[in-house]
C-alpha cells in the first residue's frame, strides 16, 4: 500500500463514551478508551496511530466531552488543541457526526472524512489501512456513504449486522481495489443466537463496526434529506467553526438537539450506502469478557494480568490495575468469574453477568458514599 498523506482527508475519532462495563478500571474522567488495557498505549492513542500513515495529524479530530477533554489533550500532546472538541452534553452519535462534519467542512468543503470509534482492537493495522485508503478513494469519487463491514467469525449476538448485495465494480478510471465493495441492502439490529448463526452461514452479512467514510457534500446532503433539523444545526455550526463563537453556540444548542444514533438517523434510510469488506481482525471491546479474548489463558482457561495463583480456579478473568503495592491475587475453587482490583475498588462478578457492571455503576453513582468511585 502506498502511504500518502492527503491534506483533504480527515479522520474524526469518537471518544466520548463512558465505558461503564469496564469499571473499576474505566471511570468517568478516564474511560476505557483512555486506559491502556492491552499494551502500553490507550485505545485512543492506538486509534490515532493507526490512521497517521493516511492522514496528517492536523487533520485528526477527537470528539469527546468536557470531563474527558483534559486527559485526551494530555495523551495526544502533539495534536493541535483546537482538534479536541468537547461536546457540552452527550446527544448520541448523529449529533457528534454533525458537529465533526461542520468543523471539517469549515476547513475544506471538498474534504473526505472517516468517522471511527476510539475503542476498537485492530491487530493487523496494514490490512485496516488498506481498506480505509480504498474507502477514502471511493467516497471521494462519488456521492456514496461507505461503511466498513467486518466479516463475521462467529454467531455474535452483541453486534448489529449489515446485509450486503452484489459486489460493485470499480469506478471508471480505476482498474481494481484490493478491497471488495458491496451494495448495502439492509441494516439489522442485534440478533438472537439462531439468527446470528443463520447470518454467519449465509455469507451475506457483515458486522456493523460503526466506521463510516463520506465527503462533506455527501454527509450534509444526507442530513438535509433525512434529518433536516440536524442539517440546519450543521449549517449554523459550520459558520461558527474555527472561531471562539462555536463554544457558545454549542452550549446553547447542544442540550436540545435531537438525540439519535447515526444508524437510525441516516444509515437505515440512505440508499447510497456501500459496504467495504473489512477483511481484517477486529474486536469491539464491550466488557471484561471481550478483553479475555486478547489475553493468554493458562491450562485451566484463566486469563490474568498481574500476579495470580490458584487452586481449582477455572475460566476466570483476573486484572490487577493497581499502580503501587501490588500483591498476589490468590483464589481457591473460583470459576467463571471476573476479579478486577484497582487502588480504590475491587470488582467480583460472574462472567455471565459482565453486562450488568453497567447497572452497578449506576447504583454507585446514586449513592453519595460511593459516587467518587464513578
Amino acid at each position: 500500500m502506498k502511504k500518502t498523506q492527503d491534506n483533504n482527508k480527515f479522520v474524526i475519532i469518537m471518544a466520548g463514551g463512558r465505558g461503564e462495563r469496564f469499571w473499576p478500571v474505566s471511570r468517568e474522567k478516564t474511560p476505557k478508551q483512555l486506559v491502556a488495557l492491552l499494551g502500553k498505549r490507550s485505545f485512543l492513542q492506538q486509534a490515532v496511530d493507526r490512521v497517521l500513515p493516511l492522514v496528517p495529524l492536523k487533520n485528526v479530530l477527537i470528539i469527546t466531552n468536557k470531563v474527558q477533554a483534559p486527559e485526551v489533550r494530555h495523551q495526544l500532546p502533539k495534536l493541535p488543541k483546537e482538534n479536541v472538541i468537547a461536546e457540552p452534553v452527550g446527544r448520541d452519535t448523529c449529533a457528534a457526526v454533525t458537529l465533526g462534519a461542520a468543523i471539517v467542512g469549515q476547513r475544506s468543503t471538498s474534504a473526505v472524512m472517516a468517522v471511527l470509534p476510539a475503542d476498537h482492537v485492530i491487530p493487523d493495522e496494514k490490512k485496516f489501512q488498506q481498506v480505509l485508503a480504498d474507502s477514502f478513494d471511493v467516497a471521494g469519487r462519488g456521492q456514496v456513504i461507505v461503511t466498513i463491514g467486518i466479516k463475521p467469525t462467529g454467531p455474535e449476538t452483541g453486534y448489529g449486522y449489515i446485509r450486503v448485495g452484489s459486489a460493485l465494480p470499480p469506478p471508471q478510471g480505476v482498474d481494481s481495489y484490493k478491497t471488495g465493495f458491496f451494495k448495502a441492502e439492509q441494516f439489522v439490529e442485534k440478533p438472537n443466537l439462531e439468527k446470528a448463526q443463520e447470518y454467519l452461514n449465509s455469507g451475506a452479512y457483515r458486522w456493523n463496526a460503526g466506521m463510516f467514510i463520506w465527503s462533506f457534500v455527501t454527509i450534509t446532503q444526507g442530513l438535509e434529506q433525512h434529518q433536516p433539523e440536524l442539517a440546519a444545526a450543521c449549517q449554523r455550526w459550520f459558520k461558527a467553526a474555527g472561531t471562539p463563537k462555536l463554544e457558545k453556540v454549542l452550549a446553547k444548542e447542544y442540550p436540545v438537539i435531537k438525540k439519535i444514533s447515526i444508524d437510525f438517523a441516516l444509515m437505515e434510510h440512505a440508499r447510497n450506502v456501500v459496504v467495504a469488506d473489512g477483511a481484517f481482525e477486529w474486536d469491539d471491546l464491550g466488557s471484561w469478557t471481550a478483553l479475555a479474548r486478547h489475553l493468554k489463558a493458562d491450562a485451566a482457561g484463566n486469563c490474568a494480568v498481574g500476579e495470580f495463583i490458584h487452586v481449582d480456579g477455572a475460566r476466570n478473568i483476573i486484572f490487577d490495575a493497581r499502580t503501587k503495592n501490588r500483591t498476589a491475587i490468590a483464589v481457591v475453587g473460583l470459576q467463571d468469574s471476573i476479579l478486577v482490583q484497582t487502588d480504590d475498588a475491587v470488582l467480583l462478578a460472574h462472567r455471565s453477568q459482565a453486562q450488568k457492571v453497567k447497572e452497578l455503576v449506576k447504583k454507585l453513582g446514586e449513592d453519595k458514599k460511593y459516587r467518587k468511585l464513578v
